[in-house]
């Protein structure tokens, strides 16, 4: 793959290589998240596409966020067309989504009537602390532009723990380029900086799940 030619990464809709969020937040740079539509948006059909749906495990993931704690309540960052706030929302848990993309919030309030839906950016969540059992974040952190920054929200938000999914750090002809995919030791160390208690990390068949606890399980 040309590493300078425009790519296509699974949401759907084209980005260029060149604004690496892990290199623009050693920079200090990024534009305002809420004004400007997410680096990968893609369309609600494009997100619900058989062969995502099989890459996202979904029944692997969501019953590995829950594992090990009492959950009534899921903030789901990066919701998107709503696939995991559904998920979580079919097993009972109150679920509330969050995107920066409106139309996207349209058709997940579509597909998940009973959750709720609100416009807002991993970097500044519109919620109170500590208002969530469990905070998830689906795609999210490869896309911002101040890592730690988005962990710490996550962690500020939840009161149990953070689950965030992301691409394993290897080239593959799906999804984004790998200068776009985080090595597990950089999310791990800005969760340490965050102030989570608790990391570990869940590699799958297609993807790889962070869990961070805000505190040590009990022995």
């Amino acid at each position: 793959m040309n590493r300078q030619a425009a790519v296509t990464d699974d949401r759907g809709s084209t980005a260029r290589p060149a604004a690496s969020p892990c290199r623009t937040a050693a920079r200090g740079e990024g534009t305002d998240p809420v004004e400007h539509e997410r680096r990968y948006s893609g369309t609600a059909d494009r997100l619900r596409r058989p062969e995502r749906l099989a890459w996202l495990e979904l029944d692997r993931v969501v019953p590995l966020c829950l594992e090990g704690i009492e959950v009534a309540t899921a903030l789901d960052v990066g919701t998107g067309s709503g696939l995991f706030a559904e998920a979580f929302a079919a097993r009972g848990l109150g679920v509330t989504g969050c995107d920066v993309n409106g139309e996207l919030l349209e058709a997940a309030r579509a597909a998940v009537p009973g959750a709720g839906f609100v416009r807002g950016a991993a970097e500044r969540l519109p919620f109170p602390d500590a208002s969530f059992d469990l905070v998830f974040l689906g795609h999210v952190l490869h896309e911002v532009d101040d890592l730690e920054r988005a962990l710490a929200e996550a962690r500020r938000v939840a009161r149990r723990r953070v689950a965030a999914l992301e691409w394993p750090y290897r080239a593959e002809d799906r999804g984004p380029p790998l200068e776009h995919r985080l090595p597990p030791e950089v999310v791990e160390d800005a969760a340490r900086r965050a102030g989570f208690a608790a990391i570990e990390r869940r590699d799958l068949a297609f993807m790889v799940l962070y869990r961070m606890d805000l505190r040590e399980p009990a022995p």
